[in-house]
């Protein structure tokens, strides 16, 4: 008997597939039985520019390995583009299964001298072409009453990274975005989860390598491929995820943690209330040793991928 494939008979609209994890998350869900609607405007990794090859190769492979796919090269971060995307999948399809929330850039710069520019349009396309992508998917979802959606966050959001409160603060929002959806559609039987890649790609090639330490950091980075992401990624979107939603997970190599989501550590109490005086003198004191330090994604995950 023929082995069942995860996602036999859906369609999946993958954004920013035409390279890197995208493109290994699209190529895997081809395998595995979906139509995939492969979206990739082609722009450096700031953003600029645009190119319809990446995607257009993207979808050539597919189709050498028996799969079908149409290419999409809308941007995320506008919404009646994002719309568009959707569209392209109904008119060539006539449904859609799931959206994973891939595309992305990035804008690094020390906060004091990041650019308003630069902080707004990595929030534009990270965290509001999720939405906007979202939103779109979200109408087609409630009326068959049944989806999936996969949103990329980042250790940057969920931990800490230096030069990132652009991208930070663009991949903590996707979080709650990700579980308000899943609060609001589980009732239609939509589920909705995060995925903390650690993956070598493009947008983390610019890393510097001038130090034998800064090398070793990179070499050991570049071991984790982005197709290591793309067996979850794709599992989520199954039937045999039909129970998995809300929740945030982090891949690295051939590992998995699910990670925490914020919940009260300690609590004081002062039946009179507080003053600046006794927050001073007792309150804040009694919570410090619960304080988090400013620990950036490295220190936390610091032992080699397995």
């Amino acid at each position: 008997m023929a082995q069942t494939k995860a996602l036999d008979g859906k369609v999946i609209i993958v954004t920013g597939a035409g390279r890197g994890i995208g493109r290994e998350i699209a190529l895997l869900a081809a395998a595995e039985g979906a139509k995939v609607v492969v979206n990739d405007p082609g722009g450096a990794a700031d953003g600029s520019g645009t190119s319809a090859a990446p995607a257009e190769e993207v979808v050539e492979e597919i189709r050498k390995r028996g799969g079908t796919a149409v290419a999409n090269f809308e941007t995320v971060a506008e919404a009646i583009p994002a719309s568009k995307i959707v569209q392209t999948a109904i008119d060539a399809f006539g449904k859609l299964d799931g959206v994973v929330n891939n595309a992305g850039i990035l804008r690094d710069a020390i906060f004091h001298r990041m650019s308003v520019d630069a902080f707004e349009q990595v929030i534009k396309v990270h965290l509001m072409g999720s939405f906007y992508v979202s939103h779109a998917a979200a109408r087609l979802f409630r009326e068959q009453e049944s989806g999936a959606f996969v949103h990329f966050t980042s250790t940057s959001g969920l931990i800490g990274n230096f030069g990132q409160a652009n991208y930070a603060a663009a991949k903590l929002g996707i979080v709650g975005l990700s579980k308000s959806i899943a609060l609001d559609m589980n009732r239609f039987n939509v589920r909705s989860n995060c995925v903390s890649p650690f993956a070598w790609s493009r947008l983390i090639g610019t890393i510097p390598t001038e130090t034998e330490a800064e090398k070793a950091r990179v070499a050991r980075m570049q071991q984790m491929g982005p197709e290591k992401i793309a067996p979850l990624s794709v599992f989520l979107l199954g039937d045999d995820a039909k129970d998995v939603t809300g929740q945030i997970f982090a891949v690295r190599m051939n590992e998995i943690f699910l990670m925490g989501q914020s919940r009260p550590l300690r609590s004081i109490h002062r039946a009179e209330g507080w003053t600046c005086e006794t927050l001073a003198n007792h309150g804040i004191p009694a919570l410090k040793s619960s304080f988090y330090k400013l620990d950036r994604s490295a220190d936390i995950f610091s032992w080699d991928a397995i």
